[in-house]
């Protein structure tokens, strides 16, 4: 693990690769951590790859540089923190891969900044970029029950919930979003020390009551927030990969999703899989990466 100051972070993240390989940014979701990508990364150092793996705010040792800053969740602090990363390292241009969380902050990049996104892998969300005026718009019952953790989230009953339960309330979340996945006890400890971070509930509660516009932003990402109620459209090359299981985002809801995206897309819905897509199947994801490398190769 190592560390590295990046816009209002120190943010902690794993190294994988050669240094001169492809860089590739591979971002986790909620509730999970850089463990999503242990055997993807392997997978990619192998073929040559730098893989960097970041821990999000308020997740691991990652941690806030200042008392001061805004414990925001919002989609548009968590672009800002992907960009001052690749600023820091030094990394002019990258493929970025995500899911949940991640996939938001990695879409968000593509669309912004395409000139430093080499190529995009979206996992269980294609276009995984919120759109918060139209926050209040109803989903079909279907999908609305899916969100019940959102909801509860919004109530300081949801907050203390996950305060107090958070280890018991992120793996019944686990269960329900990838319920054909059968982890261990050891594989979830793994990654639900994470969420020992002492920024995590403040960070999570943020993050989903922003996005229904319930609280304010931080001043600090509002320019980048306007800028994504027009709903941009990715210009990169991407490959959506969608959870055929996933319990949380299923393949329906990206449906009419490729008319955000100009030039190469492909959506490729993955059997057997829920939301964690590159820890319960890594081939795949890795296989997706490669793809938009040898697709972008100069």
């Amino acid at each position: 693990m190592k560390f590295i100051e990046a816009g209002v972070l120190n943010v902690a993240y794993m190294d994988v690769g050669p240094k001169s390989g492809v860089p590739a940014i591979l971002l986790h979701g909620f509730p999970y951590d850089v463990h999503s990508y242990d055997e993807v990364s392997v997978i990619l150092a192998n073929r040559g790859f730098r893989c960097i793996v970041p821990y999000l705010r308020g997740y691991g040792p990652t941690q806030y540089l200042s008392p001061q800053t805004p414990r925001s969740g919002q989609q548009g602090a968590l672009a800002f923190d992907l960009r001052s990363l690749m600023v820091a390292l030094e990394i002019p241009q990258a493929i970025l891969a995500g899911y949940d969380w991640g996939g938001r902050a990695a879409c968000i990049a593509a669309a912004l900044w395409p000139e430093k996104v080499r190529g995009l892998v979206s996992g269980g969300v294609a276009y995984n970029i919120q759109n918060i005026p139209a926050a209040y718009r109803p989903a079909s019952p279907e999908d609305e029950h899916l969100w019940w953790y959102q909801y509860y989230f919004h109530t300081e009953r949801g907050r203390n919930g996950l305060a107090e339960n958070r280890e018991d309330l992120t793996r019944l979340l686990w269960q329900q979003w990838s319920p054909t996945w059968e982890f261990s006890r050891r594989t979830f400890r793994e990654t639900s020390e994470s969420f020992d971070n002492p920024d995590f509930v403040d960070t999570v509660i943020h993050s989903y009551r922003h996005r229904f516009g319930l609280v304010e932003g931080d001043p600090a990402y509002e320019k980048i927030e306007v800028l994504l109620t027009a709903q941009p459209k990715i210009n990169v090359p991407a490959i959506a990969l969608l959870g055929a299981d996933d319990g949380v985002s299923p393949p329906r809801q990206s449906r009419g999703h490729e008319t955000n995206f100009n030039g190469y897309y492909d959506a490729r819905v993955i059997d057997g899989v829920g939301h964690n897509l590159p820890q319960e199947s890594p081939e795949a994801f890795a296989a997706a990466i490669i793809e938009i490398a040898d697709r972008t190769e100069p």
